[in-house]
């Protein structure tokens, strides 16, 4: 059967998958379809395999069992048999089910691989697979399994348990078993043939989606707090000098010239920020006594609001070469053996390894709790009476005492940075050998990833208590004479906020706010602000 949609259509052909495309299709936004020449060069991958089996050529988990039994010969009767038992050994999971938009993103991801044409797989088998993404069919997929090094085998595993109508899936709101929702899909389960199984299962595509989607949320929460830090200088009323162009190019990271021109974008027009000159006519218009006098003005701004551009520059760097390495592992044949047809090859290699998306993924999570610090302190100025310049303590507009304003939103930032930094240790380093010290170095790749995802999930927290900050001690301030683009984005903000005077549960706002600030397009639809 083919779905057939109104939804844009993204041609898998195993060479330019986005991350944007893995969520697209994850959340049911875009429905995939083949390219005709990847199927092409799939079929002339899928012959010369059959002639290699025909010939009875010695191929690794084709005509052998796998890992460190490699040198079990399977004969030509059991060879089908072999891959259903290697699914079924190996869908061993354990866990909270990974999120079915995530385990949708993980069979695109697998799909995109497999149609580039270097594993041998028949295209019923693809076309099978591009048919349960546009319908929806989500596997379940336990989180805790994978050591990342000959591919993601037990949650990719739980994958193609649903493809031969085994395991249970995610369809239409409900959890259902695996061949009741094929069913209801005008579908049937596929019967595997040699090669499929491992194909399906021998690859990196767990790790890479959920690598993906901490990436898509990763630069939303760079985009996010940039708008916050232009926010703090303009409610601060701070100096303009510290985002001076010049002051950037004599210090060239390419994250920090990127996030100063970002923030100048987003204050450009402000009547709120402090100039240099003006802030030089000021300070030298005030009354002197003695060779030494104090003013009341800042000269500088706390580093918190003045450094912001160079705490973020590695933060957009590692978000940005994160995402290379995720789309090269995305458009890439990382299974084993690989069919080189062209060449009449059938190579035997390590290309499952997943070294490179733990590496990424632990430097996420250095970035990510980088961010939210910076975004905790900013929160803790806005609250501390001795460091707030003026506005309310703890931002409350009632009788301090009585009602305490946002105390309690600063527990859950703090708390939640706590726990960010501690998910910031890195995994890709702690290989243990397994499989018999086959696989005698692993990358622990699906587990960083894994790390990755909640530390973004619990960054948005944290930035969204800051941006209830801002909203609460703009209402202190006049927002009239906000810059161009944080006056925009004040105004979508604002739609529907109340400043908080203990009136009603907490809670109930956080929950509204951070709904909007990331399951909407408000942060993806003002381009022309962002160089991040």
């Amino acid at each position: 059967m083919t779905a057939v949609s109104s939804r844009p259509v993204v041609t898998l052909n195993g060479n330019d998958l986005t991350i944007e495309d893995i969520v697209a299709v994850g959340i049911g936004d875009k429905q995939v379809a083949l390219a005709p020449d990847a199927l092409d060069r799939c079929r002339a991958s899928r012959r010369f395999l059959e002639e290699e089996v025909a010939a009875r050529r010695i191929i690794y988990g084709v005509n052998t069992s796998f890992g460190p039994l490699c040198n079990r010969i399977i004969k030509d009767s059991e060879i089908e048999a072999l891959q259903i038992n290697l699914i079924r050994g190996h869908a061993a999971g354990l866990g909270d089910p990974i999120k079915p938009y995530i385990a949708l993103g993980i069979m695109v991801v697998r799909l995109n691989s497999l149609v580039k044409g270097y594993s041998g797989v028949r295209t019923e088998l693809l076309e099978f697979l591009n048919d349960m993404i546009n319908e929806g069919i989500a596997p379940h997929i336990p989180e805790c399994g994978s050591v990342g090094a000959s591919g993601d085998l037990v949650h990719l595993a739980h994958m193609a348990l649903t493809v031969i109508g085994e395991g249970t899936v995610y369809y239409r709101g409900e959890q259902m078993q695996a061949a009741e929702a094929l069913s209801a899909a005008g579908m049937k389960p596929m019967r595997l043939s040699f090669k499929e199984g491992i194909a399906l299962m021998n690859g990196t595509s767990a790790m890479t989606a959920l690598a993906a989607f901490a990436l898509f949320g990763a630069r939303k929460l760079l985009r996010l707090s940039c708008v916050t830090g232009a926010f703090a200088l303009e409610i601060f009323g701070g100096i303009d000098d510290a985002f001076d162009e010049d002051i950037h190019k004599i210090k060239p990271h390419p994250g920090q010239i990127n996030v100063a021109e970002t923030i100048r974008n987003l204050y450009q027009g402000s009547r709120n920020i402090t100039l240099r000159e003006g802030m030089h006519e000021l300070i030298r218009s005030q009354h002197r006594d003695g060779p030494v006098f104090e003013t009341s003005i800042n000269v500088q701004d706390v580093y918190s609001v003045r450094c912001t551009p160079q705490i973020l520059a590695p933060v957009a760097e590692a978000i940005e070469q994160a995402v290379r390495t995720v789309e090269v592992e995305a458009n890439s044949s990382n299974d084993n053996p690989v069919i080189v047809p062209e060449k009449k090859k059938v190579i035997h290699g390590g290309n499952f390894h997943g070294q490179s998306i733990g590496f990424a993924m632990d430097s996420l999570c250095i970035a990510i709790a980088t961010l939210s610090t910076l975004s905790e302190r900013r929160l803790n100025k806005y609250l501390d009476k001795g460091l707030n310049e003026g506005l309310p303590e703890q931002l409350d507009p009632g009788a301090v005492g009585l009602t305490m304003g946002l105390m309690g939103a600063q527990y859950l930032a703090t708390s939640t940075t706590a726990e960010i930094r501690q998910l910031a240790g890195p995994v890709s380093t702690n290989s243990i050998s397994c499989n018999a010290s086959n696989q005698d170095v692993v990358s622990m790749g699906t587990v960083a990833a894994r790390k990755a995802f909640r530390a973004v999930s619990n960054s948005k927290h944290v930035l969204t208590v800051e941006v209830l900050a801002c909203l609460q001690a703009l209402s202190f301030r006049s927002a009239d004479g906000l810059g161009k683009g944080t006056s925009r984005i004040y105004r979508e903000l604002g739609k529907g906020f109340k400043v908080y005077d203990n009136g009603g549960v907490l809670h109930v706002e956080l929950v509204r706010l951070r709904k909007m600030l990331f399951s909407s397009s408000l942060l993806d639809d003002l381009s022309v602000y962002w160089r991040v």
